[in-house]
């Protein structure tokens, strides 16, 4: 067990986009989060691949799935090593890990969504409790299990003074909405780095557009942009969250792009996130002066400047601005996750996830 109040806690992440995993060590022992290390593990190929694979049906799933969520934890448990070398500080220290685990399908409408881990096998690995599996709870209240970011985003970037409006770039965009009083909220508005990236591989061979540059080679298509638009789950109102259940190569095959140019394709899925996000933002955030962007996204430069155009007159910065380096906000999210969860608190938002009420989130294994 930890020294008593050490407030040393890892949060774990790998996301939509599979490009690998974040870790960071986050220091609460003064109350608010303080970055204290963090680390990044790109996936393999192979591990990449089955993982893409797990996300749509196939043959021998339930043995490839416990394969892989012990790959994972092996993966996770060298990423908290890591973390832990970079701060100097010894896994004896830690009070817990919080993991989210792989998202391999996300079906609310089913009652459920599947994050591959052995978190016990990690708890052993690693030397430190665990606490992870956190979207049943809220699925179980009668949620939809995500976006469960926008707990943290209030608690981290909420402002008395300035109405503001987290969005995170990651496989899928959500924003939050944090206005100085009221209602917190939070959902996915659609696709981000998920399909730019899947793009970006089959034409490029690269995992992704790297600073969006190619997106900007090309001139988006507005045909195309508007036949994209037309999809139910952009006008459809929150609470709600999505992911490559629906959003896919084979969703955007399906809107002719085989003939058009490649870069402009780029464009056009550029210009769809930014839309979708900047629209999301003027209906549902009314008031909204600031714009804080973290995730991937974050570093797409093209994407950037699209959503700054789309959202104007708001300001859009990075939560950078904010003193959060946007990249490692989600994984900063979990670690907070776990915090909540030994400390006997909410961690989902249930204006955001549309669950019957607060719930403690998580399940808990011991090192």
């Amino acid at each position: 067990m930890p020294a008593a109040g050490s407030g040393l806690y890892v949060g774990l992440m790998s996301g939509t986009s599979l490009d690998g995993i974040d870790a960071v060590l986050v220091d609460f022992s003064s109350g608010t989060p303080r970055l204290a290390a963090s680390h990044h593990v790109p996936f393999a190929d192979p591990v990449r691949a089955e993982a893409l694979a797990l996300c749509a049906p196939g043959a021998d799933e339930i043995d490839r799935a416990a394969r892989l969520s012990n790959a994972l934890a092996q993966l996770y448990a060298e990423a908290v090593a890591a973390t832990l070398a970079r701060a100097g500080v010894p896994a004896a220290e830690v009070e817990a890990i919080g993991c989210h685990g792989q998202t391999v399908r996300h079906r609310p409408d089913a009652g459920y969504s599947v994050q591959l881990v052995n978190a016990a096998l990690l708890a052993e690995l690693a030397g430190v409790r665990v606490v992870a599996d956190f979207r049943s709870r809220d699925l179980a209240a009668g949620g939809q299990g995500a976006p469960l970011v926008p707990a943290f985003h209030a608690a981290v970037f909420r402002d008395a003074r300035e109405h503001r409006v987290v969005v995170n770039l990651g496989g899928i965009a959500n924003v939050t909405d944090l206005p100085p009083l009221g209602t917190v909220r939070g959902f996915d508005t659609g696709p981000a780095n998920i399909l730019l990236d899947a793009w970006a591989a089959r034409h490029l061979g690269e995992p992704f557009d790297r600073a969006g540059r190619w997106a900007a080679s090309g001139s988006a298509d507005e045909p195309l942009l508007c036949e994209m638009l037309a999809d139910p789950y952009f006008a459809a109102r929150p609470p709600k969250s999505t992911g490559r259940e629906r959003f896919d190569l084979a969703w955007l095959e399906r809107h002719g792009v085989a003939t058009r140019r490649p870069q402009d394709v780029q464009a056009t899925l550029a210009e769809l996130t930014a839309r979708t996000v900047a629209e999301a933002i003027a209906r549902e955030c009314p008031g909204a002066a600031a714009v804080c962007v973290c995730g991937g996204g974050a570093r797409n430069d093209d994407l950037m400047a699209r959503l700054a155009r789309l959202a104007a007159p708001v300001k859009v910065t990075s939560t950078a601005a904010l003193g959060v380096d946007p990249e490692w906000v989600e994984a900063m999210a979990f670690a907070w996750l776990a915090r909540q969860a030994l400390l006997g608190r909410p961690g989902n938002l249930p204006e955001a996830t549309g669950a019957r009420g607060p719930r403690v989130l998580g399940a808990i294994y011991p090192a």
